[in-house]
Order: structure tokens, then sequence, then C-alpha cells
């Protein structure tokens, strides 16, 4: 794979701030970074099938974010591009109006740089993108096409949603920084749901200055999405990025479920925590059993439930356009007790407002975004169970790369915090992506 296109201004693995503060000093650079990214996309796609949809345009415009290319999920809603939601019922729709974060892009300046691949509905039916660091393996899901594409050196930033572990952990899976904001940060009007108690809007980059500059300037509330919740401002300067939070105590969460970790994930993960140990962190294992022990069940009980209300008719009218995987939650979730539901809801209000008083003490808590490197084949997009906890609870996440397993793939290591405490975590997550000083470097499968 090519790491640059014509000069190291423009390479692969440039970050947002970073070619900001090029583009200020470089006009022509910044009106033509797009439209390289357009032909470096172009010359991989035909094996890397991260896109539905690429731009026609991609004539710079003023604002914060003007020559920044941004990708955009297949099921958040473009004017003027298709947004068939990784499905054969709406291959050819294009909506009628943005959704409240393509509108908030284009205000800021960003080029949208064409749709990504779904899963069907944010669900588990993969669709077509391949993993670029090998192309025989998933790219995890369901925003696969956000992940890779930035992964493989095409956007500096893409937007993904998670409902279970759909940022998280095709993040990890492909050796990028993903990011998901409290519950309700960033307005999900026009983004189609799976789950409406779930589903996050996320974002994807190379480094966590990054994301935290995304959601500096997409936090918001909005009347047209009931689950807003303000989260407290804070501004990202792009000459000095986030300001580390120096020494933080850190929580280690390994889950009953750690045993199945692959070695290499376990061992990845160990040698990260002895690398903080020796920059200053302090660290205590912390159990969460309760958590541990129900978390999964919850989160499936009311994700199935609200997902029979919403695709009921859709997989009724079109059994022939829908895939099993759909057929079968939304039958999943016909079958719940509405106290079942109302269960699991209110134990999901209860472990939010417990993890604040658990971590009392700590800045963020450690843990793993997946069971290790990404699986062979396209069938299985990967196991969320470590994501699902903090999906739940709606609580910030953010995976960093931190080393590669036995097959040459990425792994990653989650960073969690209170719900609300989004900048505190970011600000946990430069210290620790300058105390491991890791760089993965772009994907490199691809054969160009």
């Amino acid at each position: 794979m090519t790491a640059s296109i014509a000069s190291p201004a423009t390479r692969s693995s440039a970050g947002v701030l970073e070619l900001l503060r090029l583009f200020r000093d470089d006009d022509a650079l910044a009106d033509r970074y797009a439209a390289d990214r357009l032909e470096r996309a172009r010359t991989v796609e035909t094996r890397l099938r991260a896109f539905e949809y690429l731009p026609r345009n991609t004539t710079r415009r003023p604002g914060p974010l003007s020559g920044i290319p941004v990708a955009i999920k297949d099921i958040i809603a473009t004017v003027d591009m298709p947004t068939t939601n990784g499905s054969p019922i709406y291959r050819d729709h294009i909506p009628s109006t943005d959704a409240w974060v393509v509108e908030r892009l284009r205000n800021l300046g960003a080029t949208l740089f064409g749709k990504t691949v779904s899963t069907e509905f944010a669900w588990r039916h993969p669709g077509p993108t391949v993993n670029p660091w090998n192309v025989r393996h998933t790219p995890g899901g369901s925003s696969s096409g956000s992940a890779a594409a930035v992964a493989a050196g095409i956007v500096p930033l893409a937007l993904g949603t998670q409902t279970l572990g759909s940022v998280i952990r095709p993040a990890a899976f492909n050796g990028v920084v993903g990011f998901k904001p409290s519950f309700g940060a960033i307005p999900r009007t026009g983004v189609h749901p799976l789950s409406p108690s779930l589903d996050h809007l996320g974002l994807f980059a190379r480094r966590v200055d990054d994301v935290g500059f995304g959601l500096s300037l997409l936090a918001a509330c909005s009347d047209s999405d009931l689950h807003g919740q303000p989260v407290p401002g804070f501004e990202v300067d792009i000459d000095r990025g986030l300001a580390p939070l120096e020494r933080p105590r850190l929580a280690i969460v390994r889950f009953e479920k750690w045993s199945r970790a692959e070695p290499d994930q376990q061992q990845a993960f160990e040698a990260a925590l002895a690398r903080l140990r020796g920059e200053g962190a302090v660290m205590e294992e912390l159990p969460l059993r309760e958590l541990d022990a129900a978390n999964w069940n919850a989160i499936n009980s009311i994700l199935a439930a609200e997902a029979a209300l919403i695709f009921g008719d859709l997989v009724a009218r079109y059994p022939d356009r829908t895939s099993d995987h759909l057929k079968s939650l939304v039958k999943t979730g016909q079958g719940h007790l509405a106290v079942d539901y109302l269960g699991a809801k209110a134990l999901q209000a209860h472990w939010r407002s417990q993890l604040s008083r658990d971590m009392s003490g700590f800045d963020a808590v450690l843990t793993l975004p997946a069971f290790g490197e990404a699986p062979p084949g396209l069938g299985f997009t990967g196991d969320a169970e470590y994501c699902a906890p903090w999906t739940l609870l709606g609580v910030p996440a953010i995976t960093l790369p931190i080393g590669f397993g036995h097959h040459g793939l990425p792994l990653g290591l989650q960073i969690v915090a209170p719900y609300l405490e989004d900048y505190r975590l970011l600000r946990v997550a430069k210290w620790i992506e300058n105390g491991l000083q890791f760089e993965p470097g772009t994907a490199s499968d691809l054969g160009v």
C-alpha cells in the first residue's frame, strides 16, 4: 500500500488536527486534499468495498472542518446521496432531508465523503467490506465501512453508530481510534433507529485529539431527538490538542469472560497496563459483578423489544428482502413480555447511577474492546460482549490500538468513564495514547 500520495503533507495516516494545521499555510493542499482521497478510494475500493456511494463533488467549503473529508455511515440520511440502510429495500432511496449531524457537518465546512457500508439496518447481516489489514477477515460491524475507510487511509474522520458494539469493536479490529460518546450527546435525528434506548452516534479517526475535536463541534441537543442530553462543553485547540489528564487513577475491569479472550489480546492488555504503570498511572482491579452477570440479557431484551416494534411491519411486508438475522431479532422481540422489557430498562438506569458510585476515586475504566483479532471470513462481524455493558449504560467509551495479534491484525484497549464525563475520558485517553506511543500505521493488505 502506498504510504503517501505526493508528499508527507498528504500521507494516509494524517489526522484531522494535523491536516487543519497544514491547510492554514497551504490553500492549494486544502483545495486538493479531498480529491486526492477520492483518487485513493477509487484505487482500493474494488478490494476494500467500504463504500456504498462515493462523492462526486469534493469542492472545499468554509468552516472549522474546511477541507476535511468525512465519511458517513449509510444509515444516516443525506439529501444528495442514496441512503440504503444496508438493505435492498432502500437501494435507491434518497431522503428528503439531511440527518441532523449531516447538516451540522455541512455547516462546519466538512466535505461529505460518500456513504460507508453498514450491516443491514446496523444489525448482524454483513455487507461486502473487508478488513484492510487482511482481506480474508471481517472489519467488524455494523459500522464496517467507516472503520475500514479510516484504517485504509481514505478519510481521516468517519461517522458510525453503536447499539451493541458497532463503533468500538470495528475500530479495534481495524487499528483506529473509535469513540462512542455518552448516550444522547449527538442528536440522532435522521439516523435509522435500531433500538432508540441504545443507539449512539460515534466517530472513527486516527488520533484521540481528532475524535475529541469532532465531539466538541457535534455535541448538542435537538428537540427532534427526545433522548438528547447536554454534554458539558469543551474546546480542543488545533495546535495543542487535548490536555492530557496526568497520572490518572484507573480501574481495571476484566469480567468473568476474560478467560475467553485470545492469549494475544490478554498479553497486549497486560503489556499496556505495565507500560502505563511505568508512566505513573495508579491502577486497581474493579469487579463490577452485578453488571457483569446480567448486562447481556438486559441489553438484548431492550434491543429486541424495540427492534420488533420498528421492523415488525417491514419484515412482514418484505420477507424476500430482509435477512434471517433481522427476522430472528423481530421474532425474539415479539416474544418478550412487557415486564421483562421494563425490568431491563430499570436495571439500565440503576447500573448507570451505580457505575458513578463504583468509580468514585477513579478517572476511567480500562477493559477490552473485543476478545482478540478480527475473526476470519465475512459472515460474522465479531462478539460485542465487552462493549455491551457500556452501551447499555450509555457511558462514554473509546478504544485505542495497542498492538497486533499472531495473524498480524490489530488489537485494542477500551477506556470508559461515567455518564457525561466525555471530556475527562478524552483527556485520560490522550494521556494513555501519549504513554503507549503506539502507532499502527496504515493498513496494508490491499496490494496498492
